[in-house]
């Protein structure tokens, strides 16, 4: 069972005048027992909020896998990339690859998101887009390699 902290990037969702459905279907597609939902929080696009979330979670919570959703995008309230580059370790892009590679079968739009993947401690960051159908493209792509990432950051042995 992994802990997992979803992390919503939102101006107005922050606010209350957006509904979080992106955040609630990363909660769907990562379902008890195998994950088990620690931390949950809508922010502004602010970088050091979100920068904080990151580390109190890594650091303070020991969260397994952080999942946010929303600011990959090109605007100047999108920051969430740069957020986590600032407090990731590592970075795993060939997750972030796949997911733009999946995404772009449906839209070449994909290609404009700027998530990334990292380590932070024993943390894996993941960015998605905003969008609840970016997020279910995304999040199924690099769900075959979840379990393992999750695994080889505890540090335990492969099977071979």
């Amino acid at each position: 069972m992994a802990s997992l902290g979803v992390l919503t990037s939102s101006d107005l969702g922050s606010r209350g005048l957006r509904e979080d459905i992106s955040g609630r279907r990363i909660q769907e597609l990562l379902p008890p027992p195998e994950f088990t939902l620690r931390r949950y929080e809508v922010v502004p696009d602010e970088r050091e909020t979100i920068a904080d979330r990151l580390r109190r979670w890594s650091d303070e919570d020991g969260l397994d896998l952080i999942v946010s959703t929303g600011g990959t995008g090109l605007t100047s309230r999108d920051v969430t990339p740069e957020a986590t580059l600032e407090v990731v370790d590592r970075l795993v892009p060939g997750m972030a690859e796949a997911m733009r590679a999946v995404g772009m079968r449906s839209t070449p739009l994909a290609m404009l998101s700027r998530g990334v993947v990292g380590v932070r401690g024993r943390t894996l960051i993941v960015n998605l887009p905003g969008s609840p159908k970016a997020v279910e493209e995304n999040l199924k792509a690099i769900l075959p390699v979840l379990p393992h990432a999750l695994e080889t950051l505890r540090d335990k042995p492969h099977k071979t």
